[in-house]
């Protein structure tokens, strides 16, 4: 039986371009491997046969053991502030992209292979992920991806067959990471770095031509280009906050030029409604909390524009006030988007004077009451057809909560839309069903103790459809039991 070959057609042009931006190196091998998951709609957008990366061929590839032809394996160089202080050189410690791939709607992407071993960036780790981080990025950029926020793809995820030291030994994992690129704000800091303009403007040009050509066409392009990405995070944040998503490490290496989400390590979504929400192990002073992930983002967004002070004006303080005029329109930017993405999760089309207003308003009550945040606007639209029951159940005052449903009813009639389609609207947007954190553990423990990915699958396929309401599936809608133990999440490194 002839073997099943696959033709990657590797266009490798960070390689190409970017010299001083990478150091070559090659994964190390992973002892007896084996294929967990394999997300074949991806594959197949990538122009990639499902059957030869199911085969022993296609495993060595995900593995690490053999590299694909056309690949010029490369971990790249970035700096980032990391809670605030500046490192100069962090770069990819674990994670090794073979090449880009122009998939079916023309559009390119790295493939990476994230905990395939050292690299010159390592610092001193071993460059391994352990499977549970593994799969838990799996899981979670896929369900970001299902509910339409940008993200990093999964296209799968392997056991290696050996062990990584943490606190304790525990399996080994490799994720093969898709992305419309892993260049980063800390991939700018890092080219300020060099201490070299024209390495700026090298890195800067790159970036337009792959991800904001209509900047090339504006009047002055490198402004423009600054003002896209601006656009491009202040949506995807919003994004993370209209569905209470908590990245947990918002450092400047960990934000993208794409305007993707990145790096799933200490992330969490949230149950009970707090802007004061910490999941990570790691936040101690809770700086990337819920509530003060806009602020981060103006902060992050800062950091990259002052890298491109040069580039914007051959005048130094025109250059800066030009870039001024654009960061203090980020609140407002990221508001609007925001406003857009609640305004359709409470059931208005149209945009209303007082809305804003409504809706922080909502929130306050939620906090004081510690609703659950998903059920609450889940469940908010059963009030359509009378039944306030729903709702008022995951309040434990309904006071304030009755009067605000009044003001709410008043707003919805000013839409002119049928209840039907008002209600229908609601729960497209709202899931029944997040990755809720001891769901997402209790797969992950089955998995890595157990050697046993059933609860993965499972958890899996419903956050496949988490906008389906199913009967079967009532204890994935569930708030995690009551504990007086904190939930905290764990870098993976």
């Amino acid at each position: 039986m002839e073997k099943e070959t696959q033709d990657f057609n590797f266009n490798n042009s960070f390689a190409l371009s970017l010299e001083d931006f990478f150091v070559s190196c090659k994964s190390e091998p992973s002892s007896s491997p084996k294929l967990l998951k394999l997300n074949n709609n991806l594959a197949k957008e990538l122009g990639l046969k499902v059957d030869f990366l199911n085969s022993k061929e296609g495993l060595d590839i995900l593995s690490g053991n053999t590299l694909p032809e056309g690949s010029t394996p490369i971990a790249q160089a970035y700096s980032g502030h990391q809670f605030g202080g500046f490192t100069p050189l962090l770069g990819d410690g674990r994670a090794l992209l073979l090449g880009e791939i122009i998939n079916a709607h023309q559009e390119r992407k790295d493939i990476q292979l994230k905990g395939s071993g050292r690299t010159p960036f390592s610092r001193g780790g071993d460059g391994k992920s352990a499977l549970g981080p593994v799969l838990r990025e799996y899981l979670l950029s896929e369900f970001m991806h299902v509910l339409g926020i940008p993200t990093t793809r999964a296209l799968a995820a392997v056991s290696t067959g050996d062990l990584v030291s943490r606190d304790t030994y525990l399996p080994g994992g490799i994720l093969t990471r898709v992305a419309s690129s892993h260049i980063r704000i800390g991939t700018f800091q890092f080219a300020t770095a060099l201490g070299d303009v024209k390495k700026i403007k090298t890195l800067a040009d790159y970036c337009l031509e792959r991800h904001y050509p209509d900047s090339l066409n504006s009047d002055n392009p490198y402004l423009n280009f600054f003002e896209s990405i601006a656009d491009a995070q202040c949506s995807m944040v919003a994004d993370w906050m209209n569905v209470g998503f908590i990245h947990g490490v918002m450092n400047t290496d960990n934000m993208t030029i794409s305007g993707e989400t990145i790096d799933y390590g200490p992330c969490a979504f949230m149950e009970s409604f707090s802007n004061k929400t910490v999941f990570s192990s790691i936040d101690v002073q809770g700086r990337y909390a819920y509530g003060n992930q806009p602020e981060i983002l103006v902060w992050n967004l800062t950091r990259l524009a002052e890298t491109l002070v040069p580039l914007i004006d051959t005048n130094q303080e025109r250059s800066v006030e030009l870039l001024t005029e654009k960061i203090d329109k980020i609140p407002s930017l990221y508001e609007k988007h925001w406003l857009e993405g609640m305004r359709k999760k409470v059931g208005f089309s149209s945009g209303g004077s007082a809305d804003l207003s409504l809706l922080k308003e909502l929130l306050a009550i939620m906090e004081a009451n510690q609703a659950d945040f998903t059920l609450v606007f889940r469940r908010l639209s059963e009030s359509l057809n009378g039944n306030d029951e729903e709702i008022k159940s995951l309040f434990s005052d309904t006071t304030s909560l009755k009067i605000w449903l009044k003001k709410w009813k008043i707003r919805l009639a000013e839409e002119g839309r049928s209840k039907d389609k008002i209600y229908q609207s609601m729960n497209s947007v709202n899931p029944m069903y997040i990755a809720r954190n001891h769901k997402v553990e209790e797969a992950l423990l089955a998995a890595v103790e157990n050697d046993d990915i059933s609860l993965f699958q499972e958890l899996h396929s419903v956050l496949s459809t988490p906008y389906v309401e199913n009967k079967e599936n009532e204890e994935y809608s569930l708030p995690a039991p009551v504990s007086d133990i904190p939930y905290k999440t764990f870098c993976g490194t």
